[in-house]
């Protein structure tokens, strides 16, 4: 079953070394049963060896030029960057490549334009009539000295930008004879408009350079899928075409793996989405992240048999990909809604051991933050990331049925041998339920994985038994000798890997 690792959260060391380290750890990476790893975004950022990424600069420099104080991105050198691309893959891992295609910053010079001022909560309010502006759009690239690309992106290929710097004013700018697509999100009127210099999808020499710098960039970097930022924010059907020509690019037969960023916890404007983007990707199911949010949150009143409403696990599970947290939903991050300690054992368990979605795992939570003494989930997690990897599900059956405890089983073969497992939690106080796993595991000898029950389970004729939860924890019921081998191989790789490989 594919298990996807977030390799990097908001505060690592600005030390350019992220790319070596990530390609030394590969081994492990596959130890832990991960079969893709969504890198950061790869290309030279405004704030250069400070910048996590988003804040694109030059497409084209993916740690080769001295621009913008530094050669390294935050992460490394474009050839770092490639040989852990290859590590990976030689691994059996695939590589997915963070894609900014909303904004650019930091522009090298500035352009006197015409322009009008827009309300920040309504972007199709405006706030002035027609003004001259000095806004910095203008992109010349001198350490790259045009080489891979000659391209000058100027104030006809942006929409709007949100600095004049005339005036030294902080406000939303859309340039004259430019325009918000109408194709976006509508929170705030259009939501178009994000940050920086805003790329303009209608202008026919913005689609065609960053098509030239997709086939470049794929051409050069063999990737095996992409993670679209901002998609909210991009028109909805610009995707389908530069996504249509990665996959010829990149042969018929590629399992070209896509995940859009729609941050939004309304289920409509997702499903929105992928109608018309014409199902091209899958979306991140942020109302679900929403949902593990307030169960954490809310002092056991969240009702938990409400944990999927609402999500795209429920409604589109073949487009869902799930998440506990990313690197935006970190304390001090501007979309921060952190999953707390207590709660992320379970919240791992509703997203790595069922069938629907295909579950990411946070850096953070792997590894822990230690610039924020925030500390790694433990081992339970690491034993549910090999559980996953090794059980092959076939059947579930949800007990979903109780404000605080909830549960769910399921059948599968486990190296080839059919077998299965009871999960229950709770996010308030503890209990118990009678679940049936199936008559072909009558009378086996279940354990909690996670160790939170010492006493052991027989199940019964039917394959059925009750099984109990402590208070504010989850228990993952397995076989015996299913257990014994996923702790022992935990100890022997998993564990030491974390152990020796924190920072």
């Amino acid at each position: 079953m594919k298990l996807i690792l977030q390799a990097f959260e908001w505060y690592l060391p600005a030390d350019a070394k992220h790319w070596e380290n990530l390609t030394k750890l590969t081994p492990k990476i596959k130890e832990l049963g991960i079969s893709g790893v969504w890198l950061p975004p790869a290309s030279k950022g405004a704030a250069g060896i400070n910048d996590v990424g988003y804040g694109i600069y030059d497409f084209y420099d993916l740690g080769e030029f001295d621009q913008k104080g530094t050669v390294s991105t935050k992460y490394g050198t474009k050839e770092e960057y490639i040989k852990l691309v290859e590590s990976l893959q030689a691994q059996g891992i695939e590589a997915y490549a963070d894609i900014v295609f909303d904004h650019m910053m930091g522009a090298d010079e500035s352009e006197t334009v015409k322009a009008v001022q827009y309300n920040f909560s309504n972007r199709l309010q405006p706030e002035s009539g027609v003004e001259d502006v000095e806004v910095w759009t203008k992109f010349t690239f001198p350490g790259r000295a045009g080489k891979y690309n000659d391209y000058i992106w100027t104030a006809k290929n942006f929409s709007g930008v949100d600095y004049d710097q005339r005036s030294k004013e902080h406000a939303i700018f859309a340039i004259q004879g430019q325009k918000w697509s109408p194709q976006v999100d509508d929170e705030n009127g259009n939501f178009d408009y994000l940050m920086g210099a805003n790329l303009d999808m209608s202008v026919p020499e913005t689609v065609e350079q960053l098509e030239k710098w997709g086939h470049w960039f794929t051409d050069n970097v063999k990737i095996d899928g992409f993670r679209l930022d901002a998609v909210k924010h991009i028109d909805f059907h610009y995707f389908k075409t530069w996504l249509m020509n990665r996959q010829k690019q990149m042969g018929k037969d590629a399992d070209l793996f896509v995940v859009g960023e729609y941050w939004s916890d309304e289920i409509g404007k997702l499903t929105n989405y992928l109608d018309e983007s014409g199902n091209v990707l899958n979306l991140f199911d942020v109302p679900l992240h929403f949902n593990l949010y307030r169960a954490s949150s809310s002092d056991g009143a969240f009702d938990m048999r409400d944990i999927f409403a609402g999500t795209l696990t429920d409604v589109r599970p073949d487009y869902a990909v799930t998440f506990v947290d990313n690197h935006d939903t970190q304390e001090g991050q501007a979309l921060q809604s952190w999953v707390q300690g207590w709660f992320k054992e379970q919240a791992y368990a509703l997203i790595l051991l069922r069938k629907a979605g295909v579950p990411v795992v946070f850096w953070g939570d792997l590894m822990g933050i230690p610039s924020r003494k925030v500390g790694a989930v433990g081992t339970g997690l690491e034993n549910m990331m090999k559980l996953r990897s090794q059980f092959e599900m076939k059947q579930q059956s949800d007990y979903l049925d109780h404000p605080d405890v909830i549960g769910w089983t399921a059948l599968g073969d486990f190296d080839q041998e059919e077998t299965g497992l009871a999960v229950i939690l709770t996010n308030s106080k503890g209990g118990s339920k009678w679940m049936t796993i199936g008559a072909g595991q009558a009378h086996k000898v279940y354990v909690d994985l996670l160790g939170h029950n010492k006493d052991n389970i027989i199940l019964n004729d039917e394959g059925r038994a009750e099984f109990p939860v402590n208070d504010g924890t989850v228990s993952i019921w397995i076989a015996q000798e299913i257990a014994a081998e996923l702790l022992s191989s935990a100890n022997d790789e998993s564990e030491n890997f974390l152990r020796n490989n924190k920072k």
